[in-house]
């Protein structure tokens, strides 16, 4: 089975930090949490699931600072969360699932990213992310703001839907 580094940047998050990472902290093999100046109890309660904390020095740059986040990972694969984001308990096993079919030949797993909500809940826009990320150190974040890896090499798109508050997963691999 691929392992996976969870790979976070944050910065006063304590209200739902906690939340987040107990939702995944036993589905990923790390857990790295890179820092960007918080001045509440996010680097407490990240130290409730993990050591891997860094402090980075806000640069006005999402893609720096994760590129920094990344190159802290030791595994497989990194995946990032935002701080907000959860999985269901229902979507533990797909995500496992996930894990099992990723092979060497998967550089990126693009997966549905839910972005607007209607009155009942349901999504309204969506697109896809790359949310897992092979860690062979030439994916590199992009974009001060809206940062994204340009795809390359083998990918899949996985029908994980992530969205603020939490995600659901469907495994469904292309090309």
């Amino acid at each position: 089975m691929a392992t996976i580094s969870l790979c976070m940047i944050v910065k006063n998050e304590e209200e739902v930090l906690g939340r987040c990472l107990a939702s995944v902290r036993d589905l990923v093999d790390e857990i790295i949490i890179v820092d960007t100046g918080s001045e509440d109890r996010t680097k407490e309660i990240a130290s409730e699931f993990t050591d891997r904390i860094y402090s980075f020095q806000w640069e006005d740059d999402f893609s720096a600072a994760r590129n920094y986040a990344f190159s802290k990972a030791s595994k497989d694969f990194c995946m990032w969360l935002d701080a907000d984001d959860v999985m269901e308990e229902k979507d533990r096993e797909r995500f496992l699932a996930l894990r099992r079919e990723l092979t060497p030949e998967t550089d990126i797993v693009m997966m549905r990213y839910n972005t607007a909500f209607d009155d009942d809940g349901k999504p309204s826009f969506w697109y896809y992310r790359e949310r897992l990320i092979r860690n062979d150190q030439t994916h590199f974040w992009q974009g001060a703001v809206h940062e994204v890896i340009t795809p390359r090499g083998g990918f899949s798109i996985g029908t994980l839907r992530f969205h603020t508050g939490s995600f659901t997963a469907e495994i469904r691999t292309v090309i």
